[in-house]
């Protein structure tokens, strides 16, 4: 139930999958875009959705 929904967040830098979240597919028009902080470049970055 809830795996459907289930995204992966990259960061745009180092190319590391850092987060994971939940969104609405059937609303949402574009890919997810956040800032978030990487642990893996040690600052604040863009991260992405990325298909599984």
């Amino acid at each position: 139930m809830y795996s459907e929904n289930l995204i992966r967040l990259r960061c745009t830098t180092c190319k590391q999958f850092n987060y994971y979240t939940r969104r609405n597919k059937k609303t949402a028009e574009k890919k997810l875009e956040l800032q978030k902080f990487c642990k893996w470049c040690v600052k604040r970055t863009l991260h992405k959705e990325f298909k599984k």
